[in-house]
């Protein structure tokens, strides 16, 4: 199949997967509205696996360094997230979860992922290749743009 015969169905792959991650963005979106996060914060906790320097998490956010500030700020005036000093450099502050950040986090999970589990409750056999086709796509594997 050639590219131009291709087109049609790459648009409405794209078309799929532009929809079907709105829905995801909105359920975790109206999720943290629920525990009263605004979006920023609930990817913040979301994504915070472990301390992290607040310029890590400007990437997760795709904004700038400084808008970071008044997001933990935020977070930390609810008692969700502490600033510690980096043992390795301790002109760096790092973000790290409370308790109480980590029962919020663990909640907002549990709730997100009742919706995910609706919309993908698909056979065990077709929800696997789902997995396994995203994840080559991901990888890059569909990519051709390396020569490929």
């Amino acid at each position: 199949m050639t590219a131009e015969q291709c087109a049609p169905l790459v648009n409405e792959v794209t078309a799929l997967v532009q929809h079907l991650s709105e829905r995801l963005r909105q359920d975790f979106t109206a999720t943290a509205a629920g525990l009263e996060l605004p979006p920023a914060q609930a990817i913040v906790l979301a994504r915070l696996d472990a301390p992290a320097p607040m310029r890590l998490l400007a990437e997760w956010l795709s904004c700038d360094a400084s808008n970071v500030t008044g997001i933990v700020d935020g977070l930390q005036r609810r008692g969700l997230v502490e600033r510690r000093p980096d043992p390795a450099d301790r002109r760096v502050k790092l973000v790290a979860l409370t308790a109480e950040g980590r029962r919020r986090r663990s909640l907002l999970g549990r709730r997100h992922h009742a919706f995910a589990r609706s919309l993908f409750d698909l056979p065990e056999v077709e929800l696997l290749a789902l997995r396994d086709l995203l994840g080559r796509v991901v990888d890059g594997e569909g990519d051709s743009r390396d020569g490929g």
